[in-house]
C-alpha cells in the first residue's frame, strides 16, 4: 500500500456503520480512493464490538421511521451478506413474552407495529405454545418473531472493509490513528490525525460514541450531547444453558428507552442475560468502576442529563443496585425463567451505547444524517444501526451523490 496523502473521501470511525459506508461508497465507485480511519488498534471495538450480536426484525420502531425503514432493509441485506461472506449467524428467532396482564396491551402494539412495518415470519403464541418453543419460559401470551436472530458484528465489519479494500487496492484502513480536527479551504478538506495530515474531497464522520465531539470539531453546531449508559451482562453458567435456546425478551416498558433485560444465544453456543442500562462515567469505559474527568464533566455540566435523571430517578436507582447485586439482576431474569437459581449465572461483558440526549432529557429516538459543507456526519446511530448497517451506508452514499455530487 502506497502512502497516499490525496483521498477521494475520508471516512472516520470504524464501528460497523463506518466499514458498510466504505463498503457501499467503494462498490458502487471502486475508482474512488477512499481512507478509513479508526483510534483503535481494531475495528469494532466500541458499541459494534461489545453489543448484544441480535440482528433487530425491526418490530418495535415507529412505521415510517428512519429507524423501521432502515431496520426492515438492512436486516434483509445484512442476513445475504453473512450467508454469502460465510459470517457466523443463525436465524434462531425469538419470543416477546408477557408475564402480567397489564403487558398485554402493549404486547398488541407491537404485533401492530411489527405487521405495519412488514416484518415477516411473526406470529402471536399462548402460554402452551411458549412452553413448546422455550420450556422453562414462563409468560400467559407472546410474540414470535422467526426472522430476527444472531450475528458475529466484528467479524461482518472486518469482511465489509475487506472486500472494499479488494476493489481497490489504493484504498486504506488506518488502525491506531485518531482523528484529531478537519479545515476546509475551498473545495478541499484537511484532516489532521495522530499520525499525519491528509487532503480529501469528502469526509464522512461515524463516530459512535463521540459523533457530538467529531462534529463539533468540524464546527458543526450539534444542540443536544452523546450521553453514555452502560449495560452489565451475565452469562449462563454450563448448569444452566439448557434453560434458553433461542432469544427471549419481556415487553418493554415505554417510560423506558430500553428493551429491558433479555436472554440471547450468541454465536459461540453461549447464553448472554442482560443488559441492565446505568449512567456511566466514561464514554469507552466497562468496568462498574471505570471513570473519565472529561467524560463525566461533559455529560454532568449538562441539564439534558439532569433533566433525564429526574425523569427516570427510580428506574436508574433500581439498575444502579442490580448493577452491583447479583440477587437482584437473578430476580429480574426469574421473571421471564423462574427456575434459574444463582448458580446458573456468572458475570459476563459489559457494553456501552451512545444516547443523544435533547437539553429537555429527552432521547433522540430516530437515526439521525446531517450535511455541513463537503462533510457527512452520523449524528445519531443507536439500536438496531448495527443490523441496519448496509442500509444506513446506502443512505449515506445516496446523501453523498445527491448533495455533494459525489463520484460525479
Amino acid at each position: 500500500m502506497e502512502n497516499l496523502k490525496n483521498w477521494d473521501v475520508v471516512i472516520v470511525g470504524g464501528g460497523i456503520v463506518g466499514a458498510a459506508t466504505m463498503y457501499k461508497l467503494q462498490t458502487r465507485f471502486p475508482k474512488l480512493r477512499l481512507l478509513l480511519l479508526e483510534k483503535e488498534k481494531a475495528l469494532a471495538d466500541h458499541q459494534t464490538g461489545h453489543n448484544s450480536g441480535v440482528i433487530h426484525s425491526g418490530i418495535y420502531y415507529k412505521p415510517g421511521s428512519s429507524k423501521a425503514r432502515n431496520c426492515v432493509k438492512g436486516r434483509r441485506e445484512l442476513v445475504a451478506f453473512a450467508k454469502d461472506h460465510r459470517i457466523k449467524h443463525d436465524i434462531c428467532g425469538k419470543l416477546i413474552v408477557a408475564t402480567k396482564a397489564e403487558e398485554l396491551p402493549r404486547l398488541e402494539k407491537i404485533f401492530s407495529t411489527g405487521m405495519a412495518n412488514g416484518i415477516e415470519d411473526m406470529e402471536r403464541v399462548s402460554a402452551a405454545q411458549i412452553k413448546e418453543i422455550e420450556p422453562f419460559c414462563v409468560g400467559i401470551e407472546g410474540v414470535r418473531v422467526g426472522c430476527t436472530g444472531i450475528i458475529d458484528f466484528r467479524g461482518a465489519t472486518e469482511k465489509m472493509a475487506e472486500i472494499a479494500l479488494g476493489i481497490n487496492s489504493h484504498s486504506s484502513v488506518n488502525l491506531n490513528e485518531e482523528f484529531l480536527g478537519v479545515e476546509q479551504q475551498g473545495e478541499v478538506s484537511i484532516v489532521r490525525t495522530s499520525k499525519a495530515t491528509y487532503n480529501t474531497r469528502y469526509a464522512i464522520f461515524c463516530g459512535g460514541l463521540q459523533s457530538d465531539r467529531l462534529a463539533k470539531k468540524d464546527g458543526a453546531e450539534v444542540k443536544e450531547r452523546i450521553v453514555g449508559f452502560r449495560g452489565d451482562y451475565y452469562d449462563l453458567t454450563p448448569a444452566g444453558k439448557h434453560k434458553v435456546k433461542h432469544l427471549i425478551y419481556p415487553v418493554p416498558d415505554p417510560r423506558f428507552p430500553f428493551l429491558g433485560v433479555h436472554f440471547t444465544r450468541m454465536t459461540d453456543g453461549s447464553i448472554e442475560c442482560g443488559p441492565n442500562a446505568v449512567f456511566t462515567f466514561k464514554r469507552e469505559g466497562y468496568g462498574k468502576t471505570d471513570f473519565d474527568m472529561k467524560d463525566t464533566l461533559d455529560a454532568l455540566s449538562y441539564g439534558g442529563t439532569w433533566k433525564l435523571f429526574m425523569k427516570n430517578m427510580s428506574y436508574g436507582i433500581n439498575e444502579y443496585r442490580r448493577a452491583f447485586s447479583k440477587r437482584l439482576f437473578l430476580k429480574t431474569l426469574c421473571t421471564l425463567i423462574p427456575s434459574l437459581t444463582m448458580e446458573d449465572i456468572e458475570p459476563g461483558r459489559a457494553g456501552v451505547r451512545a444516547m443523544l440526549l435533547g437539553r429537555d432529557g429527552a432521547m433522540v429516538d430516530d437515526f439521525r444524517i446531517e450535511r455541513r459543507g463537503d462533510h457527512i456526519h452520523v449524528l445519531n446511530a443507536p439500536s438496531p444501526a448495527a443490523t441496519a448497517c448496509l442500509a444506513i451506508g446506502e443512505q449515506i452514499v445516496d446523501m453523498a451523490v445527491e448533495q455533494l455530487k459525489i463520484g460525479q
